[in-house]
């Protein structure tokens, strides 16, 4: 049985943790085989490890996936080629979000139980800044030109901006309840938020920093990427475990898409042929063809997967297994799990960094 990612107040005072439950640790401190993490709440090869990357990962420089282990406050850097763990990265309180700088020299970790951004200079795998934000930051994303950083605070139901200059926050700006996660289109003119608690997307303008339009998609959206053509946006439906799709020129819904349960994570490929959604309650990835707005394959993953995200060169998908503390890395040509790794405890989201 699923329980529900957020709690009532009382609950969260209960635990400690302002407007949120605490996190889930163990399975066996669950009573079930799969439940739902709160959302407040190196690697080691368990397996083989997979072929070399392919020239067409090796031509974008050296990859390095970052992967946020909420449990235990690190960020695990991972060399993609090698899928050997080069830095386990201190950072604030129940890290969960994360995103790289478009140039690949910066990532940056939203600490959602310390109410501040972390920023990892890639060079040196070391923090560099601690930004303040609003209450329970867990996502984030860098504009194209790497100049801003939007940082969704589900406590607060605010989106905070980082001059990514400075590493102060420029603007805040009210959105739906509960914002989970936010994309940047690739002109950098939208940001898409997603409205847990309120069941929609809010767009924002990123020239005057306000929202622009409001978005009916399904029950507790979580995640939401835009393809690298602008012009759709995947929002994944927790609740009602389906995947809407966005025409970005009108923010009308276009397509509903049925996955597994409890849908968390969504990442297209830089193709934008396909869209790979993590289905946390069913322990599966769903394979999504764009062109037609239908599954096309379903792939076992480990124990609640929850984030996603595909290398530049498309070859390969790292996806987030948060009970079971592995990454499973699937070959998108094959559509199957070639490696399996350990993880820190509760590994939740993922960004891969073309480092320079």
């Amino acid at each position: 049985m699923l329980t529900r990612w957020f709690t009532t107040a009382a609950e969260n005072r209960r635990s400690g943790i302002s407007g949120e439950a605490r996190p889930a640790v163990r399975r066996s401190r669950l009573g079930s085989a799969i439940t739902a993490m709160a959302l407040a709440t190196g690697l080691t090869a368990l397996a083989s490890l997979p072929a070399p990357a392919t020239a067409g990962d090796a031509r974008q420089g050296r990859q390095v996936a970052y992967i946020t282990n909420q449990d235990d406050n690190t960020v695990s850097a991972i060399d993609v080629a090698t899928n050997t763990t080069i830095a386990t990265i201190p950072v604030g309180n129940g890290p969960r979000g994360v995103a790289a700088s478009p140039g690949g020299t910066r990532v940056f970790v939203a600490n959602q139980f310390s109410n501040t951004v972390s920023v990892i200079n890639t060079a040196t795998n070391g923090v560099i800044a601690v930004i303040p934000v609003g209450a329970v930051p867990v996502g984030v994303a860098v504009t194209p030109g790497g100049t801003r950083a939007y940082v969704t605070n589900s406590g607060a139901g605010t989106v905070s901006v980082i001059d990514t200059a400075t590493n102060g926050v420029i603007a805040t700006i009210p959105v739906g309840a509960t914002p989970t996660d936010v994309a940047v289109t690739p002109g950098g003119t939208r940001a898409y938020v997603t409205g847990f608690g309120s069941n929609n997307v809010s767009v924002i303008d990123t020239a005057t920093n306000t929202v622009i339009a409001t978005i009916p998609v399904g029950a507790q959206p979580f995640r939401v990427a835009v393809t690298p053509g602008g012009t759709r946006a995947y929002v994944t439906g927790f609740g009602s475990n389906n995947v809407s799709v966005i025409d970005t020129a009108t923010n009308t819904v276009i397509a509903t898409i049925p996955v597994g349960t409890a849908p968390v994570g969504v990442a297209v490929t830089p193709g934008g042929t396909r869209a790979y959604v993590t289905n946390s309650g069913s322990g599966t990835v769903s394979v999504i063809n764009t062109a037609t707005n239908a599954v096309t394959t379903t792939v076992p993953a480990g124990t609640q997967p929850a984030g996603v995200a595909v290398t530049p060169g498309g070859t390969r998908a790292y996806v987030t297994d948060f009970i079971s503390s592995t990454v499973s890395v699937i070959n998108t040509a094959t559509n199957t799990v070639e490696a399996t790794l350990g993880a820190g405890t509760g590994p939740i989201e993922v960004a891969i960094a073309n480092v320079p």
